[in-house]
């Protein structure tokens, strides 16, 4: 399958193609948790909680297009869908656990400047690696 015409147009540096294929509110928590084997569509939709079915579907569709995850239909009744990352897909392994642990730096950083008692407000974001 071709990538989607988003991911052909000119851009003026990679870290910009990078971010027009995996950038996006779910995409990067979707492909994290795909690391770990192949997963339902209700397994992810539970795990992230507030994401709407349509923003999944339309997240998983757009990585399908990009070659970055595979989408498998079982042929049973009722119908079984499992998503896995591509071959391709798993070369981000490396850029998603990169964020993972500077998130978690961030989140430490952020915890050590705020006075004892306080909450700390992360971006809404953070909170879901």
């Amino acid at each position: 399958m071709p990538p989607r015409d988003q991911a052909r147009r000119p851009y003026g540096c990679a870290v910009e193609v990078t971010l027009a294929v995996m950038g996006g509110k779910w995409k990067p928590v979707i492909l994290y948790q795909l690391l770990d084997g192949p997963r339902r569509f209700g397994e992810l939709r539970k795990h992230f909680g507030g994401v709407s079915q349509r923003s999944l579907t339309l997240q998983l569709r757009e990585l399908e297009a990009d070659g970055i995850v595979n989408r498998h239909v079982f042929a049973e009744v009722p119908p079984r869908v499992e998503y896995s990352l591509t071959e391709y897909g798993r070369t981000l392994a490396p850029v998603l656990d990169a964020m993972k642990a500077w998130g978690q730096d961030f989140r430490e950083r952020v915890e050590g400047m705020a006075p004892a008692g306080t909450a700390v407000r992360l971006p809404a974001d953070a909170a879901a690696a």
